[in-house]
Parts: C-alpha cells; structure tokens; sequence
C-alpha cells in the first residue's frame, strides 16, 4: 500500500524565488500601481518641504522702498512684497514723474514712472493715492485712490482710471451690467479655450486630469520665455509654445497615462497620480520661473476704446476674435474630419470604436496633443486679458477652479457642453463684482460647482452615468 500523498508545496529554485506548486500567479498590477503613487507622494512631499523651506529663507522682512522699472537692473533683488502699475493717461500715453503713495501705519512709497513697480513691507490692507499736483496739466483722473489687499505670492496690481466718465446712455446702471456681460463672455471664452481639452481628455479616456491648470501656466510661461528673452513677438512666440504645448501634452501620453492604462490602474489611482503631477509641476515652475509676476515685451498697456456703452482694449476684443474662431475651427475638427468622428466615438464607447477598427491608442494621444496646444493658447489669452499681460506660477491652478466649474456646468466629457458651460461661468463671475468685492468674484465659479452637483451632477448637456 503506497504512502498517502502529501500536499504540494512551495519550493525555491537555485536563484531563491518561490514557485508554487499549483494555482495561477496574482497579477502584479495592483502593486505597480501602489508603488508609482507612494514614490509620486514622496517626491511631491519632498517638492513641498523644499519649496517651503526656500520661500521661508528668501522672504525677510525689510524696509519699504520704491524701484523703477527703468533704472532697476534685473540683478538686483529687493525684499518684502511687490506692487505693481501702469499709468497712462486717456489718450493712451505713459505719465513720467507721478508719485504714487502707499499708506499703512505711515508706510512710505516713491515716484513711479510709466510701468512702476512699488515694494511694501508686509501683507495688509494698503491706501494707494495718485498725487494728482503731479500729473500733467489737462490729465483727468477718474480714480486717483485706492485700497488694495495686498497679499504675498499673489498677483499685487493697482489700477488708476484717467479720462472722462462714460455716459451710460439711459442710466448708468445698465451700461455698466452691458460692460461686466461683454467681460464676462470675453473672460468666458477663455476659459473656454483652456477647458475644452480638459473636457476632451475625459471624455475619452475617463481621466479627471488635475494637472491641466499647470499646462495653463507652462504655455503662458514658454510664451514669456519666448517672447522676452528670445526676442520674439508674442504672435509667433505663441504659436511655437502651443507646438511645444502639444509635444508635452504627448510627452503626457505616452510617458504617464498610456502606461498606467496598459498596467491596469484605475481612475481613483489616476486621478491621484494627477493631483501628484499637478504640484510637482507647479513647483517646478516655481523654481524655473521664480514667484514674481512677469510682463510680456508686448501688449502691456493699451488705450481703451469706447464702442457705445461697451469699453475694450485692443487685447481683449483680439482674445474675443482669437477665441471665437479657435473654438469655431474645434467645432469643424468634431463634426467634418474624420479625426474628429474618431475622437466622438471613442468618447461614445472605447471598445466598439475599437472594435469598428478605430486605433483608439492614436486617437487618445491626438486629444493630448490637441489638449496642450489649447490650453498654452487658453494660458496665454489668459494672461493678457484678465493679468494685466503678466504671466505668474499660480495662474493656471487660479483658473483650474473655474475650468472644472465649467466643464461640470455644461456636462463632463462634452466639448460643446464645456463651451457653454465656461460661458455661463465667465458672466456669473463678472456679474458677481457688482455685489461682491473684486479679490472675490471667483467664488462665483465656486457656487455655480456646489449648486450643479446638488441638483444636476450631469450637467447641462450631459446624461445620466455612474462615474467611479
């Protein structure tokens, strides 16, 4: 009679691994996934502790002084925080030789001189006050005094009115709701511009895609490279950082999200690989560029223009022309190409596209590409229209709010839907300034994201589906 059979256990081979003796290997997918989202959780941190650590040693306090822009070389560092200005008079023309005051607790300021530049000890509530003895003869001035919440690591600028008072036709009331509605579709557009991808790469892949804010700022940041130090005009200086927009959209693709698709990682995995992504990059720019607000060579100031009741500067109309056909020839991609008809079925159904013979791979790293490229334009537009031509760091992680605001209004995944959407935003957020202070008109965007995920998470063009 034969000895009973043992079970079957595990052995180590020569090299020490174990082999089991019967059943399938786990996959190790999950594991991948967990060890590439703690190595990015890490790295994030240690960007973090870096970045605070540099902000702590590089921000004294000091005493107040002022610093033209003219004479100031671009050595020369100056503690405690920046306020920035541009003075021009009505007819469009740089004012020489204007003192500019700032008061907290007496705190002293300087004479400024065209595009000025003013640096205050510390945060507070300032009292800017244009001494109007000073201003050329025949200059009328609108605004001459100002309180402005000054704040470090945000966008400081002070804006003096000159000129005369707009008549507002039959009441000045409903010509100033007429030029906050033109503001708000102009500021609406852009936002568009810069959301349409974000719209676009969900719904194709499924991907919530924190990091499209910083896409923003890099395209204004390599257009301000381009344009100041290479000398370049800002036209063609955007076109070539909206080519290199698309190259790191695809550098996104085929470097990150292709891979953690092919290992099997989910979305929640994705979308915290995102958020990771996002701050790396958004204190890599901070090294890169540095936190100071910088102008373009081109279209800082310009005269505004009355048409009626409505008052625009050359800038804003051309980033109203700019956007519309921009999204107008994004709206042909979709329904005439056959690109287009792709990226629409793949968002429908992945795998029936695939399936049909559609490589799905391709269309998604054309969305990437596409997406970059519009987001470096929506960074750009963005950064003349509503920053006063500055380009900062924080910028585009100040829009993301307002982008997913949008996108989520009009319908995730839907092009058309995030168009409308980022519509509606851009007038309720310039709407808003008539009863809420200025520093606070993006909570309006705030508002419109709680109220459509309370009554309508699907948005206004979008269907009913469960996410997650």
């Amino acid at each position: 009679m034969s000895p009973p059979r043992t079970p079957r256990r595990e052995r180590a081979d020569s090299a020490g691994t174990v082999r089991a003796g019967a059943g399938p290997r786990r996959p190790s997918v999950p594991a991948t996934a967990r060890w590439l989202i703690g190595l990015l959780v890490v790295l994030v941190g240690g960007l973090a502790l870096s970045g605070t650590a540099l902000a702590a040693t590089t921000t004294p306090p000091a005493t107040p002084q002022a610093v033209s822009q003219a004479t100031a070389a671009p050595a020369q560092q100056t503690d405690g925080i920046e306020v920035s200005g541009t003075l021009r008079d009505q007819d469009g023309e740089p004012l020489a030789g204007v003192t500019i005051t700032a008061e907290l607790d007496g705190a002293p300021a300087g004479e400024a001189t065209g595009r000025w530049e003013l640096t205050v000890p510390s945060a507070g509530s300032y009292t800017f006050r244009l001494d109007e003895s000073t201003l050329p003869p025949g200059t009328e001035v609108l605004q001459g005094e100002t309180v402005r919440e000054v704040s470090d690591g945000a966008l400081n600028t002070v804006v003096f009115r000159f000129g005369e008072e707009v008549a507002g036709g039959a009441g000045g009331g409903f010509a100033m709701f007429l030029r906050l509605l033109v503001d708000g579709i102009r500021f609406g557009l852009v936002i568009g511009i810069a959301a349409v991808g974000l719209s676009l790469i969900f719904g194709t892949t499924g991907l919530t895609n924190f990091a499209h804010g910083e896409m923003v700022t890099i395209g204004a940041v390599v257009a301000w490279f381009i344009n100041v130090g290479g000398g370049v005009q800002l036209i063609p200086a955007t076109i070539i950082a909206m080519l290199v927009g698309a190259l790191l959209g695809a550098a996104n693709e085929l470097g990150i999200w292709r891979r953690l698709r092919r290992r099997g990682a989910g979305l929640i995995a994705q979308l915290v690989v995102s958020i990771g992504l996002g701050i790396a990059l958004r204190y890599l720019v901070l090294i890169i560029f540095g936190g100071r607000s910088e102008s373009f060579a081109d279209y800082t100031a310009q005269t505004v223009r009355n048409y009626g009741p409505i008052a625009l500067t050359d800038k804003d109309l051309s980033a109203i022309i700019v956007s519309i056909v921009v999204l107008v020839g994004v709206a042909l991609l979709l329904q005439k190409t056959r690109i287009g008809k792709a990226m629409r079925a793949v968002s429908d159904n992945r795998d029936l596209a695939a399936s049909s013979g559609i490589n799905v791979d391709r269309v998604i790293l054309f969305v990437w590409m596409l997406g970059g490229a519009l987001a470096t334009l929506g960074g750009v537009l963005f950064a003349l229209s509503e920053l006063s031509s500055t380009v900062q760091y924080e910028m585009g992680f100040r829009l993301l709010l307002l982008m997913f605001a949008g996108v989520i209004l009009g319908g995730l995944g839907t092009a058309y839907g995030a168009l409308i959407g980022c519509l509606i935003v851009g007038v309720l957020v310039q709407l808003s300034t008539l009863v809420l202070p200025l520093d606070l008109k993006y909570l309006g965007g705030l508002a419109v994201l709680i109220v459509i995920l309370v009554f309508r998470p699907q948005g206004l063009l979008g269907s009913k589906a469960r996410i997650g």
